[in-house]
């Protein structure tokens, strides 16, 4: 099994690269979060690599992250999602943004990744629940008592915490609870 390649960045053709290993071209497919961190062609990258054997070809995908790659082998070994798809969730959400959605069980968020129906985004949330910690979501800062106040009061009225964290950005940091409130609300509607 291939772990890891170190190399020079031959070609970049979204979503595949050639990376040139000591004479010896790999193609590997990558997600968009990958692609656009790495550096320019003729430059040294290292990516970790998951290889899949198929009767028919055998893929190899990169990542800059171990957090990347054990994602994708989290999401390959659910029914019905392939290699292609968990590539395609990786370049449609962050980590982060995949463990936020599978811990507040949001499909509509799983439902905007291109090639991701809703049958299929629900078996992710089922299947991935617990397995993507919380500690991976992304976290949402705040200033004081009543900003903490205010997201709660967003987040029980329906928004998603990312939502409400964005709103509470647009706030002055010495808004009162109920006029944070309608502030943040006349911001999201």
């Amino acid at each position: 099994m291939i772990g890891r390649l170190t190399g020079v960045i031959a070609e970049k053709s979204p979503p595949q690269i050639l990376i040139d290993v000591q004479g010896v071209g790999y193609e590997v497919d990558v997600p968009m979060s990958t692609f656009f961190n790495l550096p320019a062609l003729g430059e040294r990258a290292s990516l970790l690599t998951h290889l899949s054997i198929r009767e028919d070809a055998h893929v190899l995908f990169g990542f800059l992250t171990a957090e990347e790659r054990n994602t994708f082998r989290l999401l390959i070994k659910i029914s019905g999602v392939g290699p292609k798809m968990a590539l395609s969730l990786l370049s449609g959400l962050s980590v982060p943004e995949l463990a936020q959605a599978i811990s507040k069980q949001e499909t509509g968020r799983l439902v905007k990744v291109p090639g991701i129906g809703k049958k299929t985004a629900e078996r992710l949330l089922l299947e991935l629940k617990g397995k993507l910690g919380p500690d991976l979501a992304l976290p949402v800062t705040v200033a004081n008592d009543n900003q903490a106040d205010i997201l709660q009061a967003l987040v029980a009225l329906g928004y998603s915490e990312k939502e409400a964290g964005s709103a509470l950005k647009t706030l002055p940091p010495d808004a009162s609870v109920s006029d944070g409130i309608k502030l943040a609300m006349k911001h999201l509607s």
